[in-house]
């Protein structure tokens, strides 16, 4: 009997160390391997990097754009003041142990500061850069601009349903969704989350907008979890999606950094402003030669007058 009870209590260990170490799904990152389960939670190494990621919650962006790059081959609201986007793209960056983004990010011998975003808030400089922080990214807005449809969307249902999907599929507290606004064609979605606010167990707005990002643009980091969009049985398309950060300290771009486009605008300008002041000092100029050539004819007259 003994030899029974000891047989089914080792049976018993062996199932449970079993289950302990099956294969699970991670549900909210695809771009993972070797996946576990641990105390009831499934955990999975995160592709490019393999840090430990537990898939009941959103993996950090900074891990996610390293996996990414694992497997890469290569009517609106007018913005913030110091509101940017991100113009460089996919890069393979530097993630802490924690997941977070390094302050200083490098390619090689050039390097570059970013936020907590891990979006480049400084030019680009040599390996000597020094990056004191990693400056918090504290305002995200979201701005998307729908194709054509065939019926209108209504304002309330459209609110209602970012602000449920955002709780929900991305688990931010609702009291980070500052707004969402709609502007025919435009949806902006503002997400607000300053350093004192944002607990140690808080979803980051940044790994919200870049989940949020790719499921707009279909490319979901979830597993074989579509973001189904439609509204009045349609399904609602986007012809463009912008993402605007705004840090707690002012980036830190030179002349250098400005878009061509933007440049351009602005030689404009200083010509404009070149050309009104020489046609100004010429008018002047002929104005005064007729000012004193009047004298001369006047003092002409008035001698001729005399004699």
């Amino acid at each position: 009997m003994k030899l029974l009870c000891g047989a089914a209590l080792l049976l018993l260990l062996c199932t449970a160390a079993c289950a302990q170490n099956s294969p699970c799904i991670c549900e909210k990152n695809k771009r993972v391997t070797n996946c576990r389960i641990e105390n009831g939670v499934c955990w999975c190494d995160s592709v490019g990097s393999g840090v430990s990621v537990n898939c009941n919650k959103l993996t950090s962006k900074c891990l996610l754009m390293k996996a990414e790059m694992k497997g890469s081959k290569s009517g609106r609201r007018e913005k913030p003041k110091d509101a940017f986007e991100d113009t460089d793209g996919l890069y393979d960056p530097e993630c802490e142990n924690t997941g977070v983004f390094k302050a200083k990010q490098c390619n090689g011998t050039t390097c570059w500061c970013v936020n907590t975003a891990g979006v480049r808030r400084t030019d680009k400089h040599d390996a000597d850069l020094k990056c004191d922080q990693l400056v918090r990214t504290m305002w995200i807005i979201i701005e998307m601009k729908h194709a054509e449809r065939n019926a209108p969307l209504d304002t309330e249902s459209l609110k209602r349903f970012f602000k449920e999907t955002i709780t929900s599929r991305y688990m931010l507290d609702g009291r980070y969704i500052s707004s969402i606004l709609y502007e025919k064609p435009y949806i902006t979605i503002d997400l607000k989350q300053n350093s004192s606010e944002k607990s140690s167990g808080d979803v980051d707005i940044a790994d919200v907008a870049y989940y949020f990002e790719k499921d707009v643009k279909g490319d979901s980091i979830f597993h074989d979890n579509i973001l189904n969009m439609s509204f009045g049985n349609e399904r609602l398309s986007f012809e463009k999606t912008s993402v605007y950060y705004v840090d707690e300290i002012p980036p830190e771009f030179s002349m250098k950094s400005l878009t061509p486009g933007l440049i351009a605008v602005i030689v404009v300008v200083i010509v404009a402003i070149v050309a009104g002041i020489v046609v100004l000092v010429l008018t002047r100029r002929r104005k005064g030669k007729y000012v004193k050539a009047e004298v001369k004819e006047m003092n002409e007259m008035h001698r001729g007058l005399n004699a």
